[in-house]
């Protein structure tokens, strides 16, 4: 199951990001984290094995940083992957 998580937070302040920070670090489900622009604060990728999996990663993040708002929406199907970047090289 591959979640992505839009959280907001009321707090902007260098010591709930540090917070924010470690509890990101600490949970190896979350496999990506981007600060964002706009009104989500950070968005987060999750990979675990069924909505159960989820629910107690959501349980621990909340456990180990306060946030204002938390909505999560599940890939049903990949189209496409890659890592590949369409970068021209230069001559």
């Amino acid at each position: 199951l591959t979640g992505y998580v839009m959280v907001k937070t009321s707090e902007h302040n260098e010591a709930w990001l540090r917070d924010f920070t470690r509890a990101v670090e600490l949970i190896p489900e979350i496999v990506e984290c981007h600060r964002m622009a706009g009104d989500v604060d950070y968005l987060l990728k999750i990979v675990t094995t069924d909505i159960r999996g989820y629910d107690a990663i959501y349980k621990r993040l909340v456990e180990l940083v306060p946030l204002r708002d938390v909505t999560a929406v599940f890939s049903m199907e990949t189209v496409k992957r890659t890592t590949a970047l369409p970068i021209p090289e230069e001559s």
